[in-house]
C-alpha cells in the first residue's frame, strides 16, 4: 500500500466527514485530553439537521459545543463514562449523564457488542513511515471503540506526543474512513491543584508506608500529587510505576532517580499506565519515551495483572467513608462528581500483590454551606451517595490522624479503627452512633 496516496485519499474536509453523522447514532468522542475540540465543533454545527443522537466519552476536559449548542437535548444526548469537572458542571444541569463502570471492564463493554457506536471521533499524532496513527496519551478503551465503529474518523494534531505501548497504541490507515486535519491546537493542560496542609500530613502518613521496590498507583487529586512531590523529595529507591493515570508527579520522581522499575515482576523498567493527564512537562516526557508503556485497560486496570506486582501502592481520594467501611468516591448524595474509575480495580489488585496495600485517602472534615465543621467519616453515607468500594473489598484508609487496616475486622473493631482516625472532636458524636447502630461494645477503645 502507499501510505501517502491512501493518506490524500481518505483526507476530507471537517464538515464533509461529519455528514456521516445521522439521526439516531450512538457517536463516540475520544477519551481525557485526547477529547476532538476540532470534530466536536463540526458536529455541534450540524445541530439543527440531527435529532437524538447519542455521544460518549470518557473524562472530557471541556464542555463539547455540540452539547452547549443543544441545551434542551433535543439533538444530542451527552453520556461520560467518568465526570470530568466540566462534565460535572453540564450533568448539574441535566446536559450530560454518567455511564457506570468498573473500568477495567470497559473494552470488554464494546467487544462483546453492548456499544455499538456508529461513529467513532478520534484525535491521533500525525502518520508514521508505516502508516500508523499514534493514539497519543489516552487507549484505554479506544482501541476497541475504533474496532467496533461502523465509521472511523481521525483528527491529526501535530502537537500530540508518541506515546509508546505497550499494546494497541496506534490505529492503521488501513482501518481508518475519514482523516481530517485539524488547527493543531496545543494539548490541554490540566491545572496544578493546590496542595493543603492536611494533604501534606495524609501524604506524610502514606509516605511511611512506602518501601523500597513498590510499585505506585496514583489517583486524582491534590493528594495523590502531594505523596508523589513528597517520595521525589525521599531517599525511597527502585519505585515502579504500574497506575492507571500518569501525571506530572511521576515525572519528578522518575528525574530524582526515585523510579526504576527493576525489582518489577511485570514490564520491568518500564512505566505502566493507561491514560496521561497533565502539562507540557508531562507531555514531553512521553513523547517517545520507551521508559513509559501505555496499554488498554483492561490490562493495567485488571486486579489479577496488578497483583502479579509485588508491594503495589494504590493510592487513592475519597469524599466519605461510613463506620461500616463503605467507600463513597463518586458522589456527594446525589450529585454526581466523578465515576468509580480505577479505584475499586486498585483496591483489590493491590490485596492480591506480595505486600501491597490499597489507601483510601481523605480529610477527617469539611465544612459545609452554614460553615459547620462535618466529618467526612460518618455513620452511614450520605444518603443517595454511591459505594465505590464495597466494605468487603475496602483494605486502609487514611485521614491526617492516622491509618486504619479494614481487613478481617468485625462491625464494631471497623468502627473503633475508623473513630480513631476521625476528628477528635467528632468522635464523641460517632460513637453515640455507633452504640445505636449496634456496632459498638464496651472493650472499645479510642486513642
Amino acid at each position: 500500500m502507499d501510505y501517502s496516496t491512501e493518506y490524500q485519499r481518505k483526507l476530507t474536509p471537517v464538515d464533509e466527514a461529519m455528514k456521516i453523522v445521522k439521526s439516531g447514532d450512538l457517536v463516540q468522542y475520544g477519551e481525557f485530553v485526547m477529547n476532538s475540540a476540532y470534530l466536536d465543533g463540526a458536529l455541534a454545527r450540524r445541530v439543527d439537521e440531527l435529532e437524538n443522537v447519542n455521544i460518549r466519552t470518557t473524562t472530557c476536559p471541556f464542555p463539547p459545543k455540540a452539547v452547549l449548542a443543544d441545551p434542551e437535548r433535543k439533538h444530542f444526548i451527552y453520556n461520560d463514562w467518568h465526570m470530568s469537572g466540566a462534565s460535572r458542571k453540564l450533568h448539574d444541569k441535566d446536559l450530560c449523564n454518567y455511564v457506570p463502570l468498573t473500568y477495567h471492564e470497559g473494552p470488554s463493554f464494546y467487544e462483546r457488542g453492548y456499544v455499538e457506536p456508529d461513529v467513532a471521533l478520534i484525535k491521533v499524532a500525525p502518520m508514521d513511515k508505516h502508516g500508523f496513527f499514534n493514539f497519543g496519551t489516552s487507549i484505554s478503551f479506544t482501541p476497541q471503540i475504533c474496532d467496533a465503529a461502523k465509521t472511523v474518523i481521525i483528527e491529526v494534531n501535530k502537537t500530540v506526543p508518541i506515546c509508546l505501548g505497550g499494546n494497541r497504541e496506534s490505529i492503521h490507515i488501513s482501518e481508518v474512513d475519514y482523516i481530517v486535519e485539524g488547527d493543531n491546537q496545543p494539548m490541554v493542560q490540566l491545572p496544578e491543584l493546590p496542595i493543603s496542609d492536611i494533604d501534606k500530613k495524609i501524604a506524610a502518613i502514606v509516605l511511611e508506608e512506602i518501601e523500597d521496590g513498590a510499585c505506585l498507583q496514583l489517583g486524582i487529586g491534590a493528594m495523590p500529587n502531594a505523596v508523589g512531590a513528597m517520595i521525589a523529595q525521599s531517599d525511597l529507591k527502585d519505585l515502579g510505576v504500574h497506575t492507571e493515570m500518569l501525571v506530572d508527579s511521576f515525572v519528578d520522581m522518575y528525574e530524582a532517580g526515585r523510579i526504576t522499575g527493576c525489582r518489577k515482576q511485570l514490564d520491568k523498567r518500564k512505566m505502566v499506565y493507561t491514560f496521561a493527564m497533565g502539562t507540557n512537562k508531562l507531555y514531553d516526557f512521553l513523547d517517545g519515551n520507551p521508559s513509559c508503556a501505555i496499554y488498554p485497560v483492561d490490562y493495567t486496570n485488571d486486579p489479577f495483572i496488578i497483583g502479579q506486582n509485588d508491594k503495589v501502592f494504590g493510592i487513592n481520594n475519597a469524599i466519605e467513608v461510613d463506620l461500616y467501611g463503605q467507600v463513597a468516591s463518586e458522589s456527594s448524595g446525589i450529585r454526581h462528581i466523578s465515576g468509580t474509575g480505577g479505584q475499586l480495580d486498585f483496591i483489590s489488585g493491590s490485596y492480591y500483590s506480595k505486600g501491597g496495600k490499597g489507601l483510601v485517602c481523605l480529610t477527617s472534615t469539611f465544612t459545609d454551606k452554614n460553615g459547620n465543621l462535618k466529618s467526612r467519616i460518618c455513620p452511614v453515607l450520605t444518603p443517595g451517595a454511591i459505594v465505590t468500594v464495597p466494605r468487603s473489598i475496602n483494605f486502609y484508609v487514611v485521614t491526617e490522624y492516622g491509618i486504619a487496616m479494614m481487613k478481617a475486622k468485625s462491625t464494631w473493631q471497623r468502627a473503633e479503627a475508623l473513630i480513631n482516625i476521625a476528628h477528635p472532636d467528632l468522635r464523641d458524636e460517632l460513637i453515640k452512633e455507633a452504640e445505636q447502630m449496634k456496632i459498638w461494645v464496651r472493650s472499645n477503645k479510642i486513642v
